[in-house]
């Protein structure tokens, strides 16, 4: 049984996926978009002040996160399951936010040492 494709809505000038504007509706000007200073101010002025921001993977991390300027490391972020990269980044602002405030970092990467 071969499976029919179905567009979306029932206006029927869909081409290519896209739907046709219907006659008469006025168009809302395009919202603004957020730049990195907007989302992610404390990345940003870390970036801006020599920080480094590392995002990927790091054997056996499959994606991190990590903030960390020439002495220090201040934090250390993993992924987490259904975590978009968004929230990730979000999550790193936030946190780097803490840190710095507070003179603390955040590890969730490497194993405690044990004194």
């Amino acid at each position: 049984m071969e499976r029919q494709r179905r567009t979306c809505g029932t206006y029927p000038a869909a081409v290519g996926g896209l739907m046709a504007r219907r006659p008469g509706r006025t168009q809302l000007p395009p919202r603004p978009r957020k730049t990195a200073p907007d989302l992610f101010p404390t990345l940003q002025d870390f970036i801006n002040n020599g920080g480094h921001i590392d995002l990927g993977q790091i054997d056996p991390i499959e994606c991190a996160a990590i903030a960390s300027d020439e002495s220090s490391m201040y934090v250390a972020l993993q992924r987490r399951d259904g975590e978009t990269l968004i929230d990730l980044l979000t999550r790193l602002d936030v946190s780097l936010a803490h840190c710095l405030d507070h003179d603390e970092f955040i590890d969730e990467i490497n194993a405690p040492s044990i004194r």
